[in-house]
C-alpha cells in the first residue's frame, strides 16, 4: 500500500496518488460527502505542510477559504475528525490554534473501493510500498457499534461522532443511550436511562464528555447528566 508518510524520493508522486484517489472517492459518494471531501482537499493544498506532517490554521481563515460561516468550520472539521481523516497533534489554546495530521492510513482504507476507477496502473501503484499490518481492536460489546447520526448538527451530535472515533467500546457502554434534553446557555443537559448510569458517566466520563463538547463548540461551559 502506498507509504503514509509521503516524504523523500517519489514523495511528490505520492501526494498527486493521495489526492487523486480523495477525489475519485468523493465523486463516487452523494454532494454532501463531496463537498467535505473537497474542503479537505483545498485545505491540503493550501495550508497542508507534507513535510512535517502538519495542517496549523484558525477557524476563522478556513471559513474564508471554504466561503462559509465559523460553525460550518466547527461542523466541517468535528466530520473529517470522525472520520479519521484528521488527526489532532496538539490541541488549541489561547492564542495558539489546533495543529492536526493527516489520517493518511484511514484515507487509504476508505477510498481503496474507487482505485480501480481511476486505472490498473493507478491501483498497481497505491499496492506498493510499505504494507503496514492491520490494527483490530476488539470491542467490549457484541456486535457493530453503529456511528452515531449527526444530520441534527446539534453540539452532542457532533460530539457523540467525536466520543465513538476515539473509544467505540466506551462509546457504546456508556455514551450511546446519553439523550440531548435541553441547552440552556453553556450548560448542555444530558439524560441517563438510570441512576447508576448517570452516576458511573458523572464519576469516570463527565471531563471527557465536556471536551469532546467544547471541541465543537467553545460556548459551552458544563455537561449535566440528569435521569
Amino acid at each position: 500500500m502506498l507509504s503514509t508518510k509521503p516524504v523523500g524520493r517519489g514523495a511528490s508522486v505520492r501526494k498527486y496518488d493521495l489526492l487523486t484517489a480523495l477525489g475519485a472517492f468523493a465523486l463516487s459518494q452523494g454532494k454532501h460527502d463531496q463537498r467535505r471531501a473537497l474542503r479537505l482537499m483545498t485545505l491540503i493544498t493550501a495550508r497542508y505542510n507534507w513535510a512535517r506532517d502538519e495542517l496549523a490554521v484558525g477557524q476563522r481563515e478556513i471559513a474564508r477559504l471554504w466561503s462559509v460561516d465559523e460553525r460550518t468550520v466547527k461542523r466541517e472539521m468535528a466530520q473529517l475528525r470522525g472520520r479519521g481523516w484528521l488527526v489532532v497533534k496538539r490541541q488549541g489554546a489561547r492564542g495558539r490554534v489546533t495543529q492536526y495530521g493527516l489520517g493518511i492510513e484511514q484515507l487509504l482504507l476508505d477510498t481503496a473501493v474507487t482505485w480501480a476507477c481511476v486505472g490498473s496502473d493507478f491501483e498497481i501503484r497505491m499496492g506498493q510500498g510499505e504494507v503496514l499490518p492491520p490494527q483490530v481492536v476488539p470491542l467490549p460489546v457484541r456486535g457493530t457499534v453503529a456511528t452515531p447520526d449527526t444530520s441534527s448538527g446539534t453540539e452532542w451530535a457532533l460530539a457523540r461522532l467525536l466520543l465513538h472515533t476515539e473509544d467505540t467500546g466506551t462509546y457504546a457502554s456508556w455514551i450511546a443511550a446519553l439523550e440531548r434534553v435541553e441547552r440552556a446557555g453553556g450548560r448542555l443537559t444530558l439524560r441517563a436511562p438510570s441512576k447508576f448510569h448517570a452516576g458511573y458517566v458523572q464519576t469516570h466520563l463527565q471531563r471527557r464528555l465536556l471536551s469532546a463538547c467544547q471541541d465543537v463548540d467553545a460556548e459551552v461551559s458544563e455537561v449535566r447528566i440528569t435521569t
